[in-house]
């Protein structure tokens, strides 16, 4: 779903949704957000002269398992949106994930567009630009449903706006839950060997990440005192980042917030973050993080975390169902984790940051023959992600022809899909898990978490064991209402399409950054460097993007 777009999850039968393997932090990569709407009816055709041919294109998950004789070319899931809605999915072509978007550049770059596909908020700009892709605006209106009208605008409206270009609607939004946070992930069993208090705060965080390195309780030939992978700044890098670790030092990766004067600043460079990259640097240089971390992705990063090298690990709700490989060996379980909330540098509350909850949309190229085809796809994911009791017929959508979950994933099949702008898991599922009552349920999401936990909790399947460190008492999920309830959450100020010189300079921008970052942690340069990076940022384009972003910002008003 995101975008959200999130990991390992061998043998597992998750959720997320992010977006496969993005590793976004809006949901587990292997089990789609189910919500708690009734199902809406959606008439299948039954007569061939009825089928609309629609083509995508698709990354190749390693997470999705097809049954015998299924591919991408000829499966279950198409086949039943053939069946029930009369549209035919074919795939212009099939990428591994890894180089997934570099093909839709090379799509978008020689005009070689499948009927419908997934793009960036900068791309969905590039391609209305070049009059590459349709308004949506009346086919949206003819063909969508009132149950996807009233799902896709839950939040107000807010995501729908940020696919609106010049007043015309030039993509679906491929929402999520922006309300997606960040933990920090500890071995509790460590803890309580060593005599370690639980994390309270940044100083708490580092005396734990010495102390796990220079005791070695996992007994390996290195230990380190947090995980740390390449790209540690990108929403993507759900689980290994260090996105999080900024936030407790009240910096902020790449979002617009108030400047204290009626206008808006980029976090990126603001004193915080040299501050927060000052003690980053100070945790390298004390053998704190892994040297060769910049040139690891994050399963190979992780490989540090199951072996016993390192015990600490931020990232999102579903960094369990990544954890498990580790935690759980020869049925049993061998490492004990708790999740705790970002600690903070001072006595000021973090502020996790959050985004809008969209930072993808499915775009219909101007070439496409049936572009409502598209829409019926989106009706009846809608249907069937928001069904609490699916029949055998909607359970196919989601596990295959057998209609049993069975870890395979089947649900990255469906070619358009969007997740929940908002859920109360936090609030129900720690409560159902601790005293067994089902009945307080409301979506199939949580019927479906309730269902894995207990599995574990009554010992007939020891691998759910990272269902219980998400969903129950004591689960990541269990500390968002009070998040939510103190507001202990940044989100993004700025939702309007990529501005002219964004468009154009973010990218060399972000690049710069991580460049520069990256290099003050590995102690390569002084992190006095931070403040030529500022100047360079602001002459490379920051500054014309700031004027842009606050002239956007003024009009709102």
């Amino acid at each position: 779903m995101k975008s959200k777009k999130a990991l390992v999850m061998i043998s597992l039968t998750l959720a997320l949704a992010i977006s496969g393997c993005g590793f976004k932090t809006s949901s587990e990569p292997n089990q789609p957000p189910g919500n708690s709407k009734e199902p809406i009816q959606t008439p299948g055709t039954g007569n061939s002269n009825d089928i609309v041919e629609v083509s995508t294109v698709s990354p190749s998950d390693p997470y999705l398992k097809f049954d015998e004789g299924e591919d991408f070319d000829k499966n279950s899931v198409y086949d039943v949106y053939e069946k029930d809605i009369g549209v035919k999915i074919t795939n212009k072509w099939i990428a591994d994930v890894s180089q997934f978007k570099e093909r839709v550049k090379i799509a978008i770059a020689s005009n070689d567009l499948p009927d419908f596909l997934l793009v960036n908020a900068a791309q969905l700009k590039e391609l209305t630009e070049a009059d590459m892709i349709m308004d949506l605006t009346e086919i949206y209106d003819q063909h969508a449903t009132e149950e996807t009208k009233k799902f896709l605008t839950m939040d107000g409206g807010m995501q729908m706006k940020t696919a609106m270009i010049d007043g015309k609607m030039m993509g679906i939004p491929s929402s999520y839950n922006p309300f997606n946070y960040q933990y920090l992930f500890v071995r509790t069993d460590w803890l309580k060997e060593l005599g370690l208090p639980e994390p309270k705060t940044m100083d708490d965080f580092i005396k734990i990440a010495e102390a796990f390195k220079t005791k070695n309780p996992g007994g390996t030939k290195q230990a380190y005192g947090i995980a740390v992978s390449k790209n540690p700044f990108s929403i993507e890098t759900g689980v290994t980042g260090l996105r999080a670790f900024l936030n407790g030092y009240h910096a902020y990766e790449n979002i617009w917030m108030e400047d204290g004067n009626g206008g808006l600043m980029n976090s990126d460079i603001q004193p915080e973050m040299k501050q927060a990259l000052a003690a980053l640097q100070d945790m390298f240089k004390k053998g704190l993080i892994d040297p060769e971390f910049a040139v690891k992705d994050t399963e190979k990063a992780a490989e540090l975390i199951y072996d016993g090298s390192i015990g600490m690990v931020f990232g999102a709700s579903w960094t369990p169902a990544q954890l498990v490989q580790g935690a759980v060996k020869d049925g049993k379980v061998v490492q004990e984790w708790g999740v705790f909330p970002i600690p903070s540098v001072d006595n000021k509350p973090t502020l996790n940051q959050i985004g809008l909850g969209v930072d993808e949309y499915y775009v219909i190229s101007k070439q496409a023959k049936h572009p409502e085809g598209v829409i019926k796809l989106l009706n009846q994911w809608i249907v069937v992600d928001n069904t609490m009791n699916p029949t055998d017929e909607q359970k196919i959508y989601l596990y295959g022809k057998d209609k049993q979950e069975k870890g395979n994933n089947y649900w990255l099949l469906n070619p358009l899909r969007v997740g929940k702008q908002m859920d109360n898991n936090g609030e129900i599922l720690p409560k159902a898990i601790e005293t067994k009552d089902p009945s307080i349920l409301q979506t199939a999401d949580q019927k479906g978490r309730y269902e894995r936990a207990m599995k574990f909790i009554d010992g007939s399947d020891i691998n759910m064991w990272w269902e219980v460190l998400i969903s129950g008492p004591n689960g990541a999920v269990s500390h968002n209402p009070k998040i939510q309830q103190n507001k202990e959450y940044l989100q993004n100020k700025f939702y309007g399409a990529p501005t002219p010189t964004m468009a154009d300079r973010q990218e060399i921008l972000t690049k710069k950054r991580d460049e520069i970052f990256i290099k003050i942690i590995m102690n390569q340069v002084s992190v006095d460097e931070f403040d030529s990076f500022v100047e360079e940022w602001k002459k490379l384009g920051g500054d014309e993007i700031t004027k842009e972003v606050n002239e956007w910002y003024q009009s709102m008003k």
